[in-house]
């Protein structure tokens, strides 16, 4: 029991070391605790965005909203390192071109195209526009749901998709995911999402719109990119995941347009 409690610590600590810059403390790193980080992404996203929301909270108390949310935004890109931003340019340069394997070169390409820098600024722009259009407190309690049921996307597609590299950043941690992993992925990616609603006392319903908005990033990322390739590489995987977070911020203030 107790062996099986530092494992999943480790398997944490290796969810924090793949998926930010934030500083791990050592330990003793073993290839199956990267798979086994799968279950943990959810959580680590929800880490992630709170970051994002405490600086948000402390800067709106001194600036205009518009800096308050760049500066959170620029500080969760600072935690990750832009990995999944990356991610999603990629993919985008890689619809640019015609067959399979052209796309699948262009999009190992690291050089940044015109199409990948217009998705990049174009998902960055409603990002901003979406937080700034809310109550600071509702924006903060959007980035914790919104970077945790994000990373919750991304494992989604690891669960129910396929690989499609022969090796890649993502490899170790294809069909890492099994059903309990899936079902402790989704508690923890749902249950931070609710926490951050409460907190921001918002309804149920503005969560269930939230939700909605993610579904929608969700389905249309793989629609992008499933029939092309027949399955994932890990720059689908940071697609998916901005795609996911920012339908959420749409789908909340979405609701705030109607409420």
């Amino acid at each position: 029991m107790i062996a099986r409690i530092a494992d999943e610590g480790r398997a944490l600590l290796a969810a924090i070391q793949f998926l930010t810059r934030l500083p791990v403390p050592g330990f003793a790193f073993d290839p199956r605790h990267l798979a086994m980080a799968v279950r943990w992404y959810p959580l680590v996203g929800a880490l992630i965005g709170l970051i994002a929301a405490l600086v948000l909270l402390g800067a709106a108390r001194i600036y205009p909203a518009p800096v308050a949310v760049l500066l959170a935004l620029a500080v969760a890109l600072m935690a990750t390192g832009g990995f999944h931003e990356d991610g999603l340019a990629d993919l985008f340069d890689g619809l640019g071109v015609m067959s399979r394997a052209r796309m699948l070169e262009v999009m190992r390409d690291s050089r940044l195209g015109s199409f990948g820098a217009l998705a990049l600024m174009t998902v960055l722009a409603l990002k901003a526009a979406a937080l700034i259009a809310m109550a600071a407190p509702v924006a903060a309690a959007a980035l914790i749901a919104g970077h945790a049921l994000g990373r919750l996307s991304s494992v989604l597609v690891i669960a129910t998709s396929r690989y499609v590299r022969d090796a890649g950043t993502a490899k170790p941690v294809a069909d890492a995911v099994g059903p309990g992993g899936l079902a402790f992925a989704v508690a923890t990616g749902a249950g931070a999402a609710w926490a951050g609603a409460v907190l921001a006392g918002l309804p149920p319903v503005a969560l269930g719109a939230g939700l909605a908005g993610a579904a929608a990033g969700h389905v249309l990322a793989r629609a992008l990119f499933e029939r092309r390739l027949g399955g994932y590489t890990g720059d689908c995987l940071g697609a998916v995941q901005q795609l996911s977070e920012t339908g959420l911020y749409l789908g909340v203030l979405a609701w705030l347009g109607t409420a």
